[in-house]
């Protein structure tokens, strides 16, 4: 029996020697190809003779690298993951958090650390305070302590005061599985900003932060650092590069050679995605 699939649009990607590639959706089992030169990403794995898809999707090909990105697939965490997020409702004794996933994460009062790091017995003034700590729509970077075995909700706490209520910034939402998994989430970066990789997708990018101290009025200097990481991040995102410290930290240097608006022109996207990659290649990241 002959399998109908639905129309889907053709775009070009990023191929290597100039080859045109295009994107092509694939369902688990689907062979992607048999040339084993290719490397094989997330989304895919290696059986006999060929790549094949694990998940559904469309398929990236970033020279070697082969991946297959989840169509619409939400965030499902794990233990320990790192997460931001945003604050969507205050109920009794808990937070409810919109972090991406299929329900929204769930933050104890007694999972928080008060201000001043003060660990003990939480109170009812604690919870007639609980606005005063976290209130709607403001980020938090969090960490996953438990994953409901019925529903699969998300419980968080925030373990050490690196955790917590995030300032000004900007958040990026990107494919979860572009992020790295590492040790490391949070990221100072040598030029004078801030990255937190959560492992949902979302990015937060600001200036460096102590929980401890007052934040620094925002320079120009300080805007455009912000701007330029934000628009290097969408574009290795935009070509399916996985993202961490070292590669956006090379598509920041490449980056300088154009002005931060020109970095939304899709022909630079495309340029700064694939000497970053390529850079990775000859460095083995």
């Amino acid at each position: 029996m002959d399998i109908v699939r639905a129309p889907y649009k053709r775009t070009r990607v990023i191929a290597s020697q100039g080859e045109d590639l295009e994107q092509h959706i694939v369902t688990p089992g689907d062979v992607i190809t048999q040339n084993l030169d290719f490397m094989k990403s997330h989304g895919t794995a290696l059986s006999h003779d060929h790549i094949c898809a694990t998940v559904a999707g469309a398929v990236y090909k970033v020279d070697k690298l082969v991946s297959v990105k989840g169509v619409n697939n939400r965030y499902r965490g794990e233990i320990g993951d790192v997460v931001v997020g945003r604050i969507t409702e205050v109920q009794q004794k808990k937070w409810k958090v919109d972090a991406g996933s299929r329900l929204d994460c769930q933050l104890q009062l007694t999972s928080v650390y008060l201000p001043g790091n003060i660990s003990r017995r939480k109170t009812l003034n604690d919870e007639l305070m609980m606005r005063e700590y976290f209130t709607e729509g403001d980020l938090v970077v969090a960490e996953v302590a438990d994953v409901g075995n019925v529903d699969g909700m998300l419980k968080l706490h925030m373990r050490s005061n690196k955790y917590g209520k995030l300032p000004e910034g900007v958040l990026i939402k990107v494919p979860s599985v572009l992020i790295k998994r590492s040790k490391l989430h949070f990221h100072r970066l040598p030029c004078n900003a801030t990255v937190i990789l959560g492992n949902n997708g979302y990015v937060w990018v600001g200036p460096h932060f102590s929980p401890d101290q007052p934040i620094e009025p925002f320079t120009l200097n300080s805007r455009e650092t912000i701007a330029r990481l934000c628009n290097v991040i969408k574009a290795l995102a935009a070509y399916g590069v996985q993202l961490f410290d070292t590669i956006i930290l090379t598509a920041y240097d490449i980056s300088m050679k154009y002005k931060v608006k020109e970095l939304l022109n899709a022909e630079v996207m495309e340029h700064v995605a694939q000497e970053s990659y390529e850079h990775s290649l000859h460095q083995n990241l």
